[in-house]
């Protein structure tokens, strides 16, 4: 199944700025009824049999921001503009978005990158983008999808 990032709008039945209960009920009907994990966590996040994570967090009944954590197998994948964020290196990921959109790294986590205009950031453990085998490296782990000013900071 493919999972279209849509930012600011969100993904899939998930809809940035929703009630935690209509979060709640569209989180569920992307959990395959096939395959439930034990892992799941109602109203807060599916593992879908490709190990494709979606966690969803909400404050003061609000759907704030969906979170997609990198799948196992193909089967499941993650795009934003054709841009396969978990199949491509995560260097060629920020290159492709970076042709669409302004893209930071994180200054205190410089495997981290965030497109501020985008409303997306993109997460890994540690930089390894000369070590293909070293999949946590060298691969995106998580993507975030976020609402409008959820990335400003306080003055």
């Amino acid at each position: 199944m493919d999972f279209d990032l849509a930012p600011p709008t969100g993904v899939g039945p998930l809809r940035i700025g929703m009630t935690r209960h209509a979060a709640g009920m569209a989180l569920d009907s992307l959990r395959d009824p096939s395959a439930v994990s034990e892992s799941d966590g109602p109203g807060q996040h599916v593992f879908r049999p490709s190990g494709l994570m979606i966690s969803i967090h909400c404050v003061r009944d609000t759907l704030e921001a969906i979170e997609l954590g990198r799948p196992s197998t193909q089967t499941d994948r993650v795009l934003f503009q054709d841009v396969d964020v978990f199949a491509l290196p995560a260097r060629e990921v920020v290159r492709r978005v970076g042709g669409l959109a302004s893209i930071d790294e994180d200054p205190d986590d410089t495997a981290s990158f965030t497109a501020p205009d985008l409303l997306l950031s993109f997460w890994r453990p540690f930089a390894a983008d000369d070590e293909p085998e070293e999949e946590q490296g060298y691969y995106f782990s998580s993507v975030l999808v976020a609402q409008p000013g959820y990335y400003d900071t306080p003055a």
